[in-house]
């Protein structure tokens, strides 16, 4: 039978996502619910594409425009989303999801085609030099917290974590998008980068209702650091989170991500900690190879209208920097009200 080629909708969305879980190489981010969370948090339009032959899924391809006048026109599998590109049960199910993206690329005039892949890049597709990075592994929680955190987490980290607890740290872990929306915002604002819209954390939390967990950290009453984190198969992924600027002082950080190890490996028998990518020469990179993190790089491959280029919209690229210094001084106000009409363009 030949292989049918069509978009997601509401009544195909279980199938699509039973796909996903019976595969292993897909992802979190190769879930339905993604497609609705980009088109209402940034009002970008997506175009899901499955596979279908004899009746059966076999190929699901997560797509989204992302069309700003700042930042250009990329169709991408998948904006704010570590991993993408193509799940299939066979390659021709692969080459035909392939050939559809580019072919919509085309037809909808997107210079960019973009799959943010584990793998190398197929023949044909172009490859930017290695930026992104993502870190994971196995973890063993048994319910001893001494011996899992020996376990699990490098002896500096372990001191910190203990700091931390007898500084009075706590955490809660729960679905608290205000706490900790407003420890992001303050933490990207501290680093120089717009803040996400308060709505698409809620619209996540709302989207993934058993599959998500913020664990915040407290200090006198205060929320000092913050994370929200996706749980998948046997896996945790702490994905969004931050801290204020009193957290290092604190071992806040340390903290939050041991209590997230500790919960997803007893509460939710996690196995894999998945930190989620970091840019090469930033000191998040470096923050999460002193965890005992291994930097695997992430392959961003390419499709090119004639005369197009590979998008550049990354905090490294030089034409960015006084911006950026710029932006580490605005007042949370401001960076929170101009934050999420910029951050549209940066997926």
């Amino acid at each position: 039978m030949s292989i049918k080629i069509r978009e997601l909708d509401a009544a195909s969305a279980p199938a699509w996502d039973a796909f996903v879980h019976s595969r292993p190489e897909a992802s979190f981010f190769h879930l339905s619910p993604w497609a609705k969370v980009i088109r209402d948090s940034f009002g970008h339009v997506t175009h899901y594409a499955m596979a279908e032959q004899d009746g059966a899924v076999v190929g699901v391809l997560p797509l989204a425009r992302m069309r700003t006048r700042l930042f250009g026109d990329t169709l991408a599998s998948t904006p704010f989303c570590v991993y993408g590109g193509t799940v299939a049960a066979t390659p021709e199910a692969a080459r035909a999801l392939e050939d559809h993206a580019v072919a919509l690329r085309d037809r909808i005039g997107s210079p960019v085609l973009e799959f943010r892949r584990l793998e190398t890049a197929d023949e044909g597709w172009e490859e930017r030099p290695a930026l992104y990075y993502t870190f994971r592994k196995p973890i063993a929680v048994s319910g001893d917290d001494a011996k899992d955190m020996e376990r699990n987490i490098p002896r500096k980290q372990r001191a910190e974590v203990r700091k931390g607890f007898k500084r009075g740290l706590s955490s809660t872990s729960d679905s608290n998008v205000d706490a900790l929306h407003a420890v992001y915002a303050e933490s990207v604002r501290n680093l120089g980068s717009p803040v996400f819209p308060k709505r698409y954390f809620r619209n996540l939390t709302e989207a993934f209702p058993d599959a998500h967990d913020v664990t915040t950290v407290w200090h006198e009453g205060r929320a000092v650091a913050s994370v929200l984190s996706f749980h998948f198969r046997d896996q945790v992924l702490p994905y969004y989170g931050g801290g204020t600027r009193e957290a290092r002082g604190l071992s806040a950080s340390e903290v939050m991500y041991w209590e997230v190890m500790r919960r997803a490996g007893n509460e939710r028998g996690a196995k894999v900690f998945d930190f989620g990518r970091s840019k090469s020469g930033t000191g998040a990179f470096d923050y999460k190879k002193n965890w005992g993190f291994t930097a695997e790089p992430l392959h961003y491959c390419y499709r090119l209208a004639p005369g197009a280029r590979i998008p550049d919209n990354n905090p490294n690229n030089p034409k960015y920097r006084l911006l950026i210094k710029a932006w580490k001084k605005l007042p949370i106000s401001v960076a929170n009200a101009v934050g999420p009409y910029l951050v549209r363009g940066l997926g």
